[in-house]
């Protein structure tokens, strides 16, 4: 293989990572502005519910908001973190938490969709007064969540021929796939979320 194929390969095999981090780290501002105070675009764009938490400076909401922004800043090191070769162990890790964060990512956006598209049908009902903000969850946030579980597998993908065991990251995989699975169906089936 000679050079030039060699940057290709290695261009080809990286952008999903760079995606992932740029995904995380930018979907990590709405939050720490909200936990900030601010509440430019806030209005128009999520529930009126949680608008009232974030305008009253509800303590554990608040902190809620901390807690989603370091979550998605760790979703943008998660990315990074795949661009490189590691150890067996945090290979499988990465595996593991790739995967799993991939799956509820991806499950968390088409809900939004899939909720939305039964809205639109007439099949489900919303109050009025979250009618508005029905088409930003359908349209904004359920791709841009979708978005980001895609950018994720496919920067675990790529991360395959970096890792030390492929069969033992294959089921790392495999169980932090699953493991989100069974966490969302569950939610789904208790009402939460």
């Amino acid at each position: 293989m000679n050079e030039a194929t060699d940057t290709s390969a290695g261009r080809t095999r990286r952008w999903p990572g760079y995606g992932a981090a740029a995904w995380g780290f930018l979907f990590a501002a709405p939050s720490v502005y909200w936990a900030l105070g601010g509440t430019s675009g806030i209005t128009s764009t999520i529930s009126p519910a949680l608008v009232d938490l974030a305008e009253r400076r509800v303590p554990w909401f608040v902190a809620t908001l901390w807690v989603t922004a370091a979550l998605k800043v760790a979703g943008g090191l998660l990315g990074l973190a795949l661009l490189r070769r590691w150890g067996r162990l945090a290979s499988l890790l990465l595996e593991l938490a790739s995967w799993g964060a991939a799956v509820l990512l991806a499950w968390h956006g088409l809900q939004f969709i899939g909720q939305g598209a039964l809205i639109a049908a007439g099949v489900s009902e919303v109050p009025p007064e979250i009618d508005s903000v029905v088409r930003w969850y359908t349209f904004l946030w359920g791709p841009w969540f979708i978005l980001g579980g895609v950018l994720l597998a496919l920067a675990a993908r790529a991360h395959r021929p970096l890792l030390p065991d492929p069969r033992a990251a294959r089921h790392a995989a495999l169980l932090g796939a699953l493991g989100a699975a069974v966490v969302s169906a569950s939610m789904l089936v208790l009402g939460i979320g």
